[in-house]
């Protein structure tokens, strides 16, 4: 991944999604996870406060060693079983119908071939299985779109391959992926070119 994509970014990604105005956030895309749970983009565990308790496991898609590492405290303090099953979402070494729910947040933008990766992820949920998801994208506004667009080479240099402009819920749907729940906001605490949010679940 090069020595800047495996020893800095992921303290940069730490820091940055780890803020306190993502908390609500990831406490509300926790909701309604249960069973066996499989988060795709896991990073540094950000997440992990935010299980709900009674989870059976949760199977962890991260590609950074030092994400991993940097997780190590969160795991232990969380009840949930967690252990790290993968490396990519485009391709989830687990077989059809694995798991109950899946997590992904701010992930979509960074994954090369995100419809590849939500196809995956319908595949291993089972009949009725639903994603849990906040990601930011393509902003809902003429203007911020403009802006989003010429800042778009630069965040996919600095940020790991991050897109500004995906169009989230067009990507889920195109997966064959159903959504049941989609709330559009524009996030506290940073530009709005940035933090053009969609939440919700769509089912397998």
């Amino acid at each position: 991944m090069g020595l800047y994509a495996d020893r800095v970014l992921p303290h940069i990604i730490n820091v940055a999604c780890g803020t306190k105005y993502e908390k609500p956030n990831r406490a509300r895309v926790a909701e309604g996870l249960h069973g066996e749970v499989v988060e795709i983009g896991f990073g540094s565990g950000l997440n992990v406060p935010f299980y709900p308790t009674d989870l059976r496991r949760v199977a962890a898609v991260e590609p950074a060693d030092l994400g991993w590492r940097l997780a190590q405290d969160r795991l232990g303090d969380s009840p949930v079983p967690v252990e790290r099953a993968g490396l990519d979402g485009q391709h989830l070494p687990f077989a059809d119908d694995s798991f109950d729910t899946a997590l992904s947040t701010w992930t979509l933008c960074t994954i090369p071939d995100a419809v590849q990766a939500l196809r995956e992820v319908g595949r291993v949920l089972r009949p009725g299985g639903t994603l849990h998801f906040v990601e930011h994208g393509l902003a809902p506004d003429a203007g911020v779109v403009t802006w989003q667009r010429r800042l778009e080479p630069v965040q996919k240099r600095l940020f790991g391959g991050c897109h500004l402009t995906r169009d989230i819920p067009a990507l889920i749907e195109e997966a064959g992926l159903q959504i049941k729940e989609l709330d559009r906001f524009y996030g506290e605490g940073g530009p709005r070119v940035f933090t053009a949010y969609y939440l919700g679940v769509a089912a397998a």
